[in-house]
């Protein structure tokens, strides 16, 4: 090879090598997101709510502690998922839809936070026809797809979301949580799971027809691994628990309801094959803090750092932010919170497993 085709060829390598810098180091160009979902992503619309959601626990001390030093209405002592997942798009935080403070359209033009706490995936109806009762601040998916909708007429139409990404949950776990904890059976709580991945696919669908072209739709976690749970479902058996001391058919319940979704994601798929549908696999981010050495106390790894009594910290008569019940000195060291929702130090170990997976696989957009 001559020294001139040799030169060109290294300058080739050269130029090749920069220009895979400059595409990796690019900043994704996602300029807004849109969160449907409950609890685990609700920044603050249950306690916007009406009477009943500003006397939630979400709206008071010690929630939000940690990092924003005041309740905002987030179900733990700081940041959510979605917090997390904001900042590294370089977005600000997203404002809750029902924030009577952001009345400029401006406050939502990065996106809107549909979520709110104790939401489920199907209509009131569906529990009533079973018998079973679901709070008054009750928002269900279905609300919240008609308040996305309200959105875009007023703000933006179908091109706006090329560069969005829209969070599809995680939402369902209160559809299964209203049955466990009013005494109906695992075999009849498992015949819910097809109308609950029903709804959230065809939300899915929605959003897609308006327009979307990034969606991710979570799965549930482990719950068996949750003091609400391991309290109110104690088994003699210890064959009943799992090396971490989770019970095993409640962990196996959320893995059917997660098969059964990525199913249906399969599904959305081949229906949409130009749109990005992304799992975020929510279960396998819990058991990476749970069974990871990412600096959480292991003897405290199912108890809740905001609760009392029992071998798990929790009293479902008496929870955080009742009077009375103590708040653990050091959250970081805790994975759980409030027993039922996580710490901001478990949120963002959660994060940091699932986001590159997500981004990797998304749309950018274009300037």
């Amino acid at each position: 090879m001559s020294t001139t085709t040799t030169t060109k060829a290294l300058s080739l390598l050269v130029l090749m090598f920069f220009v895979s810098i400059v595409h990796a180091t690019e900043p994704c160009l996602i300029n807004s997101i849109y969160q449907f979902g409950d609890s685990i992503s609700d920044t603050g619309n249950l306690i916007r709510n009406g009477p009943i959601g500003a006397k939630s626990h979400a709206a008071s001390f010690p929630y939000g502690q940690t990092y924003f030093h005041q309740p905002t209405g987030r179900c733990s002592n700081g940041q959510l998922m979605i917090d997390y997942l904001a900042r590294r798009l370089q977005l600000p935080l997203l404002n809750p839809y029902l924030n009577v403070n952001t009345t400029n359209p401006s406050s939502f033009s990065n996106g809107v936070n549909f979520a709110v706490a104790g939401s489920t995936a199907l209509n009131s109806s569906f529990f009533a026809a079973r018998s079973l009762h679901v709070p008054a601040t009750n928002t269900p998916l279905s609300t919240q797809l008609s308040w996305f909708k309200s959105h875009l007429r007023s703000t933006c139409h179908g091109p706006c979301l090329k560069q969005s990404l829209i969070m599809m949950g995680e939402i369902g776990g209160n559809d299964y949580n209203y049955g466990f904890f009013q005494a109906k059976s695992t075999e009849e709580i498992r015949s819910y799971v097809p109308h609950v991945v029903g709804a959230i696919a065809a939300a899915a669908r929605d959003v897609i027809r308006a327009g979307a072209v990034n969606v991710v739709v979570p799965g549930n976690f482990p719950v068996g691994c949750f003091p609400i749970y391991l309290t109110s479902f104690p088994v003699n058996d210890p064959k009943a628990y799992d090396d971490k001391g989770c019970l095993i058919h409640l962990n196996e319940f959320a893995m059917d309801h997660n098969s059964q979704l990525q199913e249906a994601i399969s599904s959305l798929r081949k229906e949409f094959p130009g749109v990005v549908i992304v799992y975020g696999d929510y279960y396998k981010a819990f058991q990476y803090v749970l069974r990871g050495s990412v600096g959480f106390d292991k003897s405290v790894a199912l108890k809740s750092c905001c609760g009392i009594g029992g071998a798990y910290s929790y009293d479902g008569k008496r929870q955080c932010g009742a009077a009375g019940v103590p708040v653990c000195q050091n959250p970081d060291k805790f994975i759980s919170w409030d027993g039922v929702h996580l710490t901001q130090k478990a949120y963002r170990f959660m994060s940091k497993f699932l986001n590159n997976k997500i981004l990797t696989q998304i749309k950018c957009g274009t300037a």
